[in-house]
């Protein structure tokens, strides 16, 4: 602690973005000053990309706040929040930097504003190393509204690697205290169904071809469902740029929602990217979990911000995950416990993420 301003290594444990995500999220939810040194140690560019700084930007002027060492490459910022406003906030990447992680950092902050908030995000809504925007909507939306909160996502403009050009629109009513979650029933699969996308020059067939492999692919492990992956190709004026790629989602009896997706890009086999993507919601399905690995972290935060005991079962707790427990530990009075389960068969590798939360209220309302 500097004169109470906490002090974050980003270089330890996942070492990337995420922990700059999870700490300026909850620096500026809880009022606490914070210097965050080493960052992105473990990457093989470290420091601010473009995606992290406008990110950065977006938290310090939704609360008012104060940002020093805001620029590209740059491994330390100082980051002293004010009281968090709702009204229309906009994030620009320039670049292909995903719109989905901006919506991370920003929507837990904008759920505590005094009034209802419109984020306005710029950047790539299918991107490499991020959720796609799909995800965001098919997955990620339904279920962290059980944890009683609710948003709209309208998806203005697709963007591409390497140019982005896409735009989101987020609009958010801010929420009084959350509701914790539980989300440890699994249910059996009822329905699969997905969407295949080509965009900008890129012919049809390549869409319809992803599709087909993954239908193929999953029909080898589950053969008594019917697939439905639609092949699309996005319209001229809501897509900037080329791209291709397929999202692949599975529900179940119990409400529980699992993806698989995968991106094409140059010298890629689009037989490949649907495999990939059927091979990643099959595995997902494999491990008995309630969520499937990619939402697992991105519930942390919200788990840690509740008011009660949140219960979530998973497959193995991914490296984010641990980070998102680091960190939110570190910043909340929020207590997590993971524990292995031992209620089925020993073959599954399944998980209990219990966390009692710290009953974040907003004193606006």
């Amino acid at each position: 602690m500097d004169g109470d301003r906490v002090e974050i290594d980003g270089g330890v444990m996942e070492g990337g973005g995420q922990i700059l995500r999870v700490s300026t999220a909850l620096s500026c939810l809880l009022g606490l000053p914070l210097r965050v040194r080493r960052i992105r140690a473990g990457r093989s560019q470290p420091g601010l990309r473009p995606q992290h700084l406008s990110g950065l930007e977006m938290i310090r002027d939704l609360c008012d706040g104060q940002l020093d060492g805001g620029d590209i490459g740059s491994t330390e910022i100082t980051f002293t929040p004010g009281k968090i406003k709702g009204g229309t906030h906009i994030a620009d990447t320039k670049t292909a930097g995903s719109v989905c992680l901006l919506m991370q950092v920003a929507m837990p902050c904008v759920l505590f504003a005094a009034s209802p908030s419109e984020l306005r995000l710029k950047g790539g809504t299918n991107a490499e190393m991020a959720p796609q925007i799909d995800y965001t909507v098919l997955v990620f939306k339904p279920i962290i509204e059980k944890f009683n909160l609710t948003f709209d996502c309208d998806i203005k403009r697709r963007g591409y690697y390497p140019q982005g050009g896409g735009e989101v629109i987020v609009r958010m009513t801010p929420v009084k205290q959350l509701s914790p979650i539980n989300l440890t029933e699994r249910g059996t699969v009822t329905k699969i169904h997905g969407r295949a996308f080509v965009a900008g020059a890129l012919p049809i067939k390549l869409a319809k071809d992803m599709a087909s492999a993954a239908v193929r692919c999953i029909r080898k492990e589950i053969r008594d469902l019917y697939v439905n992956i639609q092949p699309v190709r996005e319209p001229d004026n809501q897509a900037f740029g080329t791209g291709s790629g397929i999202i692949i989602v599975a529900e179940t009896s119990t409400g529980c929602l699992f993806a698989g997706s995968s991106l094409g890009k140059r010298g890629k086999n689009s037989d490949r990217v649907g495999i990939e993507a059927a091979e990643m919601l099959l595995g997902n399905l494999r491990h008995g979990g309630a969520v499937d690995d990619y939402l697992q972290d991105q519930l942390i935060i919200f788990m840690a911000l509740a008011n009660g005991v949140s219960r979530v079962k998973s497959g193995p707790i991914t490296l984010h995950t641990q980070t998102a427990i680091h960190f939110a530990e570190q910043l909340t009075k929020a207590k997590f416990t993971v524990t292995k389960s031992e209620d089925e068969d020993s073959t599954k590798d399944t998980y209990f993420i219990e966390c009692q939360g710290m009953g974040m209220i907003n004193s606006s309302l």
